[in-house]
C-alpha cells in the first residue's frame, strides 16, 4: 500500500527557508518519480519539482528555480524540497504525490493527473 506524509511545513517571515519531506513507503522507486506540487487558495494546483528515484534526475519550475532543491534519502526514500528566499506568494498547500516513470526521457514535473498517488498535504504560509 503506497503511503505518502508530507511535513515540514509551518510559518515563516519572507526571506526565510524550510524543508519539506515527503515520507514514501509501499512501492518500488525504481518505477516512480515524486513530484511536489503546491495550491494556495483560489488557485489550481501547480508542480514545484520532481525527482526520479532510479536515476535522480530532477525537474524544476521556472518561478522556483534557484530558490528550490530536491534531494533525497536512498535509505528510505524519503524525498526533501529546500525552499530558499521564501516570498510570499509561496504560501500554499503543498504535496507530494508519485507518478510512473523509467530513464528513458527527460523528467518533467507534468501535471497533477499524470500522478497515481498523493499525500495529504502541509501548509506553508510565508507572512510577516
Amino acid at each position: 500500500q503506497v503511503q505518502l506524509v508530507e511535513s515540514g511545513g509551518g510559518l515563516v517571515q519572507p526571506g526565510g527557508s524550510l524543508r519539506l519531506s515527503c515520507a514514501a513507503t509501499g512501492f518500488t522507486p525504481d518505477y516512480y518519480a515524486l513530484g511536489w506540487f503546491r495550491q494556495a487558495p483560489g488557485k489550481e494546483r501547480e508542480g514545484v519539482s520532481a525527482l526520479r528515484y532510479s536515476d535522480g534526475s530532477s525537474d524544476y519550475v521556472d518561478s522556483v528555480s534557484g530558490r528550490v532543491a530536491i534531494s533525497r534519502d536512498k535509505a528510505d526514500n524519503t524525498v526533501y524540497l529546500q525552499i530558499n528566499n521564501l516570498r510570499p506568494e509561496d504560501t500554499a498547500v503543498y504535496y507530494c504525490a508519485l507518478k510512473w516513470s523509467l530513464p528513458v526521457d527527460q523528467l518533467r514535473i507534468g501535471i497533477p493527473d499524470e500522478y497515481s498517488y498523493w499525500g495529504q498535504g502541509t501548509q506553508v504560509t510565508v507572512s510577516s
